[in-house]
């Protein structure tokens, strides 16, 4: 990225950069419920399970539903399960504040099921971006060329003068092709590389 111009525009995943889960909290359901260490987020992330509910196709109780009947987990401790809903990282939350406090479009660009709007209103961080290009709204999930398209769209800005931070390697890598600068996130030490990138 160095040899390019500034980004002119910050992509930015959700999960993995802006919220994070205590696994602990989750265990702890499987565990009251006797079902197997992590058998309910592996359901969950299956492709069988999780495609349908990121693209739009499914509700996020349908993908609850799913993962229950995978698992054999009951309602309960599926509700018990869901009702955890992670932290968010400080650090990555004041990055996104001075970047768009600088003038640079901000949108969270995110693989989600239907009920994002108000994941973002529980952690109450609904209005720290200028969009929100969520998976299931669109029709397409990350890597795909159709979601960065959109994201593209969501700021205004050609591929080439966006800049995408996430913590997946295949969803880097499927920015790349598209010609968007990415970067994969490892924590808040690498906000002083994406500053600059933008050009702050």
């Amino acid at each position: 990225m160095a040899t390019r111009e500034n980004a002119r525009a910050l992509l930015i995943d959700f999960d993995g950069v802006l919220r994070h889960y205590d696994p602990a909290a989750r265990v702890a359901v499987e565990a009251r419920y006797d079902l197997e260490h992590d058998s309910l987020l592996d359901a969950g992330l299956s492709g069988p399970i999780l495609t349908p509910a990121i693209t739009g196709a499914w509700t996020r109780q349908q993908w609850l539903d799913a993962i229950g009947a995978a698992t054999g987990a009951p309602p309960e401790a599926m509700k018990e399960w869901d009702a955890y809903r992670g932290y968010i990282d400080p650090a990555a939350l004041a990055f996104v504040r001075e970047v768009r406090a600088a003038g640079v479009p901000v949108a969270l660009c995110t693989n989600a099921t239907d009920d994002l709007e108000a994941d973002l209103a529980v952690h109450g961080i609904a209005e720290d971006f200028d969009a929100v290009v969520n998976s299931s709204a669109v029709g397409a999930a990350k890597p795909s060329p159709e979601f960065y398209q959109a994201a593209c769209v969501a700021v205004r800005t050609v591929p080439r003068f966006c800049l995408l931070v996430d913590d997946s390697n295949r969803n880097i890598e499927g920015a790349r092709r598209v010609g968007i600068a990415a970067f994969r996130w490892s924590g808040a030490s690498d906000i002083p590389y994406l500053k600059a990138a933008l050009g702050l």
